[in-house]
């Protein structure tokens, strides 16, 4: 199959493969070339109100919540293993849609999207209450009930795996879920859709709408049928759907924007530090919000780290996506890349050094950034301070432990961070004192759908993965029974 070979994309609503009411349809471009590979339909406010009522259908038949957890979870389980059968294809679409290494689409993207539905296919077995002991002449007891209809919106740069970090554990509560994927990057929606109706998940219980922002994702956010919002995506466009979901009294989870602080102290094993920092800023093109793009340096070890990132992120190979030596591919569209430009040229205008990189690469038409290190900008340059999603590196010296977390912790985000160090006591004290839902030592980017991971400050709220995931789509119901 070649990347031109991908079949126009349809809405997937009650089961049933349609059109967009009106017939919109829209483009969806691989970004390693720049071309067109095929169209997906456009969804409206009437195609969005017809997902969200055979959701809602689904729903109240009981045909989904009503089944037992065990049930859903055998179902979940042979998601699991079509995902696996069908790695090359989703792979493929992956590295397609996103641009991403296809490698990296195999060893990644379609791995943890198995595990994660696999993970949440054994949560389902388990999902229970507990007895409560109360000085009352009754039995009380608690029930973990399905929300209902979610409404789940995902992002660009990961579809394949934020779409399963949603749709895994709301399925194996019991509830039933729209599903409105980035507009770049639809394709691995639209094929799961398929996998999880021949898995067996009823009709209605999984709605994919494929759309804009704007429209689509608007239409969802607003809609009266929706009973939680789970979102995945800016900062911006997440305070926009949070105080939609306030409006309505409707719970939210929000796994927003980052710009992860990477320490590296003077006793860390260099040579392992490096090859973190490295992966914490290049994987993904950079398009990772748990990326580490802010590398702080003890003063001693300072221009020893620099002049070895010199010498060895020019070697990271960069490329064409479809070979498998390829570790960098392309932006993930031609926005993407010209915010990667501004950052770099407002650097330089600050006076910055550019280490390595700092321009792109022409191949193919594609919408390649070369890794780039920055170093000597003040804290407070925009460089520093705002998330650039993209392969930049911005480093500073630090002299004491305060400082580094200081400078750590002195950006509006908070959703992950990293120590390198050979001291075991300081890693657990550097931890302790970082504002991020999740820290990370002497690695980056280790992730696992039993452990969680989210937000503070302006990187949102609420956790995915482990049971504090399933958790979120659920409410706790108490039953008290007099026993007199």
């Amino acid at each position: 199959m070649t990347a031109f070979e991908i079949e126009p994309g349809r809405l997937f609503v009650g089961g049933q493969w349609r059109e967009a009411a009106d017939g919109a349809r829209t483009e969806v471009v691989d970004p390693s070339r720049g071309r067109v590979v095929t169209t997906v339909a456009e969804a409206g406010p009437a195609d969005v109100d017809a997902a969200v009522r055979a959701a809602r259908e689904a729903f109240d038949s009981g045909r989904w919540s009503g089944l037992s957890g065990r049930e859903r979870g055998r179902i979940l389980h042979r998601v699991a293993e079509l995902i696996r059968e069908n790695a090359d294809e989703l792979a493929h679409l992956e590295s397609l849609d996103v641009g991403k290494p296809i490698t990296l689409c195999h060893a990644v993207d379609v791995t943890n999207a198995a595990n994660d539905y696999e993970h949440y296919a054994a949560l389902a077995f388990a999902l229970d209450g507990s007895t409560r002991d109360t000085p009352l002449n009754a039995l009380a007891y608690t029930k973990r009930e399905p929300l209902g209809v979610v409404a789940a919106i995902t992002p660009f740069n990961f579809p394949l795996i934020l779409a399963g970090s949603k749709l895994a554990p709301a399925l194996a509560a019991g509830n039933t879920v729209v599903h409105k994927p980035a507009d770049e990057t639809p394709l691995s929606a639209l094929y799961m859709a398929g996998l999880l109706q021949r898995a067996g998940v009823p009709d209605g219980v999984v709605n994919v709408v494929t759309g804009t922002g704007p429209v689509a994702g608007e239409a969802l956010l607003r809609h009266a049928g929706v009973d939680k919002i789970a979102f995945t995506g800016s900062t911006a466009v997440g305070r926009h759907a949070a105080s939609v979901a306030g409006e309505n009294l409707k719970p939210v989870t929000m796994e927003l924007g980052g710009n992860a602080a990477h320490i590296v102290f003077e006793d860390a094993d260099l040579e392992k530090a490096v090859g973190a920092v490295i992966k914490g800023f290049v994987f993904n093109t950079g398009q990772f919000c748990m990326g580490g793009p802010r590398l702080l340096v003890a003063r001693p070890v300072y221009s020893t780290l620099l002049n070895i990132l010199a010498d060895a992120v020019p070697g990271v190979p960069l490329g064409d996506p479809r070979l498998p030596e390829t570790v960098v591919g392309p932006m993930a569209g031609e926005k993407h890349l010209h915010k990667v430009e501004e950052y770099v040229d407002l650097a330089r205008k600050e006076g910055a050094r550019i280490v390595c990189g700092g321009e792109r690469l022409d191949l193919d038409g594609g919408y390649y950034y070369k890794p780039t290190v920055i170093a000597d900008l003040a804290n407070d340059s925009r460089v520093i301070q705002e998330e650039i999603f993209g392969p930049v590196l911005t480093v500073q010296p630090f002299d004491t432990e305060d400082e580094a977390v200081e400078l750590a912790n002195s950006t509006p985000y908070g959703l992950a961070s990293g120590v390198q160090t050979g001291n075991l006591a300081r890693a657990h004290r550097i931890a302790d004192r970082l504002q991020a839902g999740i820290v990370w030592v002497n690695d980056w980017a280790m992730l696992d759908p039993n452990v969680p991971f989210g937000g503070v400050k302006d990187s949102g709220f609420g956790r995915e993965y482990g049971p504090e995931g399933l958790a979120a789509y659920t409410r706790t119901k108490s039953v008290v029974v007099s026993l007199d």
